[in-house]
This record gives C-alpha cells, sequence and structure tokens, in this order.
C-alpha cells in the first residue's frame, strides 16, 4: 500500500470498533480510521469536506439512530460514494439479512468471527481485495 488508505467503521459497540482496529492495525499499520456509533454519523463524517475521503467503509448491521442497511442505501444513492467498496461485518447470520445487505450494495457480508484471529483472517481478506490497488 503506498498512501494511507482511510476506513470508515460504523458500529455501536465501542469493543467491536477497537478489535476492528487492532486486528487491522496488526495486518497494515499505516490504515487511518474514522469511527462513527450510528449509520447517520457515519454519513455525516463521509460528507465532511476536511476528513479524507474513504477508501473502505465497513459497518454493522444492527445500529440505532440509522442500521446498516439504511446506512448502505444511502451511500449508494450519492454519486460521490457509489463506487467506495463498503462491506457489512456483523453478528446476525441471517441469510434474509445477508441478501438484503448485497442488493442494497454492499460488497462483502461476514459474520463477525469469535476469535481474534478469525478477525485478523477478515482483515486480510480486505485489504487484499479492497485496500492493495
Amino acid at each position: 500500500m503506498e498512501e494511507p488508505k482511510t476506513i470508515y467503521l460504523a458500529d455501536d459497540d465501542a469493543d467491536d470498533r477497537f478489535l476492528i482496529k487492532e486486528a487491522m492495525n496488526q495486518v497494515e499499520p499505516t490504515v487511518n480510521f474514522i469511527e462513527a456509533e450510528n449509520g447517520a454519523e457515519l454519513l455525516d463524517q463521509i460528507k465532511n469536506p476536511d476528513i479524507p475521503d474513504p477508501s473502505l467503509i465497513m459497518m454493522d448491521m444492527n445500529m440505532p439512530v440509522m442500521n446498516g442497511l439504511e446506512t448502505i442505501e444511502a451511500i449508494r444513492t450519492d454519486p460521490k460514494l457509489d463506487d467506495v467498496p463498503a462491506v457489512m461485518i456483523s453478528t446476525s447470520n441471517d441469510p434474509v439479512l445477508e441478501t438484503k445487505a448485497i442488493k442494497s450494495g454492499i460488497n462483502t457480508y461476514f459474520i463477525k468471527p469469535n476469535t481474534f484471529k478469525g478477525l485478523i483472517e477478515i482483515v486480510q481478506k480486505l485489504i487484499h481485495k479492497f485496500l492493495s490497488k
């Protein structure tokens, strides 16, 4: 990775945000994170001209104020954000929700792993697929 990438991470669970950032920093320490507790806050941050454009958007499915489905639908209606890769990492393993997320514009859907090693594996896949270009 040549230039530092910026990842926007929306999850209402501070512990999950911390673990995702730790896993990413172990694999690719130059990544910058912009954190949000819900989809509405994420959208506000993405539209802030003083914050770097996203290289990748990561979000949870179940968040207060604006959930993951509502958030990805809003992202995909913005021409400036339409091609930014977005992934969902959720505790929900409901195939109906996964299908809705993909139809709404999520590039990839992951179920939150039970181990840090599992989280590292997800991060490695994300870097390879979306950030190593």
